[in-house]
C-alpha cells in the first residue's frame, strides 16, 4: 500500500506566514508540519510515499529529497495549478489501494492503522478518517449509519459535537471513476468530498473511522494549538550549553550549540533550537517553541510562541500567543499585545475578511523579515507582511503588507527653553 500527501495548496488562510514558506514547512515544536505526517504514516509500515506539490515545491523538494534519509520511498508529483482536492489526488493516479493524508494535518499512527483495517475489512471504496468536534462550522460534517457515511454536510448551521471530515482517506482504485465525473465547485475547485458524494448516491460502501488524535493547521492560530500538543508529548533532551545560575526544567528542549545564559528562567514545554542564544535575565514561558540561530536577550519575556529561526529580541520585549517568522529582529522596548482591552476574543484578518479566532489571548503574526523600532507596540491580531517594518514609538493597528514601513512623525515646536 501507498501514501498520497496533499502538499500542493497556497495556503491563504495562513498568510503572511506563507508568502515565503510552503504551509507544510512551517514548523511546530522545532519540526515542520509535514514531518509529523510523515511519522504518523511510518507507524503504519507504509514506505512508499507519493508527496502532491505545488506552491513553493523546490522547498519541500529540498527537505525530503527522494525520503532515504527517513527510511521511506518519496516521489514527487506536480499539481500545476491547485484546483481542489480531487483534482490533487487525480495526479497521483494510483493503481492499488492508497491512502490520502492533507499535509497540514496531523493523525496518530494507531488511528490511522484503525483506518486502514476497517477499510480492509470491508468491500468499501472509500473510508474516511472523522474526528468529533465542538464547532464543526467550518468543516464538513459527516452524517453515518451503522458505520457507514450517508451525507456529507458542508459548513452545517448546528455545530456542537459533530463528526467532521478529518481529511484522512483509504481509496480504492475506482475513486478515480467518480473524480473524473466530479463538477467544479463555486470556486471553480474539484473537491475530493464531492467525488464521495457521488460514491454515496450511486450506492457504492463508503466506510467512516473515528481517529483519536487529530489536529488540523489550517489558520495561524492552530499552529499554537498543534505546538502545545506536539510540546506536551515529545521526549525531551538537552544537549547544549547550560550557564550557572540559569533555571530549565526537565521538560525543555535545547539542541546542540545552544546556549542557555545566567539568570534564564526557562519553564518547560518548549523547545530551543540548534546554535540559539537565550539570556540573560529573561523568561520563557511554556508552550514556547524557539528556532536555530536565535537570540533571546536580557529581560525579553515569550510566553505560548513560535519564534522561527534567525529571529532576534535582545533586549526589553514582550512577546504573547504569537508567530514570529524567520529572520525577524525586534527593537528595544517592543511589546506584542495579546488581550484586547474589553477582554474580547481576538479578531484577525483571514482571506480579506474579519475572523473571530475564538480565543481571549492571541498575539501577532509576523512574516520573514519582519523589523519592529523602539518602544514599539502591535496589537492582538494584526499581521506583518514579510520583509515589513514599524519605527520608533509606533503603534500597530491593522495589518501591514509585505514591504512596507510605518513611522511615528514628530512635529516640531520652537519654543524659549529655560535662559535661551
Amino acid at each position: 500500500m501507498k501514501a498520497v500527501i496533499l502538499a500542493a495548496g497556497v495556503g491563504e488562510r495562513m498568510q503572511p506566514l506563507t508568502q515565503t514558506n510552503p504551509k507544510p514547512l512551517l514548523p511546530v515544536a522545532g519540526r515542520p508540519i509535514l514531518d509529523y505526517v510523515l511519522d504518523s504514516l511510518k507507524g503504519t509500515n507504509i514506505r512508499d510515499v507519493i508527496l502532491v506539490v505545488g506552491y513553493l515545491q523546490e522547498k519541500i523538494r529540498e527537505r525530503y529529497g527522494d525520503g532515504s534519509d527517513l527510511g521511506l520511498k518519496i516521489s514527487y508529483v506536480e499539481q500545476p495549478e491547485q484546483k481542489g482536492t480531487a483534482d490533487a489526488i487525480d495526479h497521483a493516479d494510483s493503481e492499488e489501494t492508497f491512502v490520502v493524508v492533507n499535509g497540514d494535518v496531523y493523525c496518530d499512527a494507531q488511528s490511522l492503522k484503525n483506518t486502514i483495517k476497517q477499510h480492509n475489512k470491508q468491500e468499501a471504496i472509500a473510508t474516511l478518517g472523522t474526528y468529533r468536534v465542538e464547532n464543526a462550522a467550518s468543516y464538513g460534517v459527516i452524517k453515518t449509519k451503522n458505520g457507514k457515511i450517508s451525507e456529507i454536510i458542508e459548513k452545517p448551521e448546528k455545530t456542537y459535537n459533530q463528526l467532521i471530515n478529518a481529511g484522512v482517506y483509504v481509496f480504492e482504485p475506482e475513486i478515480y471513476e467518480f473524480i473524473e465525473k466530479t463538477p467544479l465547485s463555486k470556486r471553480d475547485e474539484k473537491e475530493i468530498t464531492t467525488s464521495i458524494e457521488l460514491l454515496i448516491n450511486s450506492g457504492k460502501l463508503v466506510n467512516a473511522t473515528e481517529l483519536q488524535e487529530w489536529t488540523h493547521i489550517g489558520r495561524p492560530w492552530d499552529l499554537l494549538v498543534a505546538n502545545k500538543k506536539a510540546l506536551e508529548k515529545r521526549a525531551h533532551e538537552q544537549k547544549g550549553s547550560i550557564e550557572p545560575g540559569a533555571h530549565v526544567k526537565e521538560n525543555v528542549t535545547i539542541e546542540e550549540g545552544a546556549l542557555i545564559r545566567s539568570g534564564a528562567y526557562i519553564e518547560g514545554p518548549a523547545y530551543i533550537g540548534e546554535n540559539s542564544d537565550i539570556g540573560p535575565n529573561c523568561y520563557i514561558r511554556p508552550h514556547t517553541s524557539i528556532g536555530k540561530n536565535a537570540r533571546i536577550g536580557n529581560a525579553v519575556e515569550v510566553k505560548n510562541s513560535i519564534i522561527m529561526d534567525g529571529t532576534h529580541a535582545a533586549h526589553h520585549t514582550y512577546i504573547g500567543d504569537s508567530i514570529i517568522g524567520r529572520n525577524c529582529n525586534f527593537g528595544s522596548g517592543t511589546k506584542i499585545g495579546n488581550l484586547r482591552l474589553d477582554a474580547g476574543n481576538v479578531i484577525m484578518t483571514l482571506r480579506g475578511k474579519l475572523t473571530d479566532t475564538g480565543r481571549r489571548k492571541l498575539g501577532a503574526v509576523l512574516g520573514d523579515g519582519s523589523q519592529t523600532g523602539l518602544n514599539s507596540m502591535v496589537n492582538p491580531g494584526v499581521k506583518m507582511g514579510p520583509n515589513s517594518a514599524i519605527g520608533p514609538g509606533a503603534v500597530l493597528y491593522e495589518d501591514l503588507p509585505s514591504n512596507r514601513c510605518i513611522v511615528v512623525k514628530q512635529k516640531e515646536q520652537e519654543r524659549s527653553w529655560k535662559n535661551a
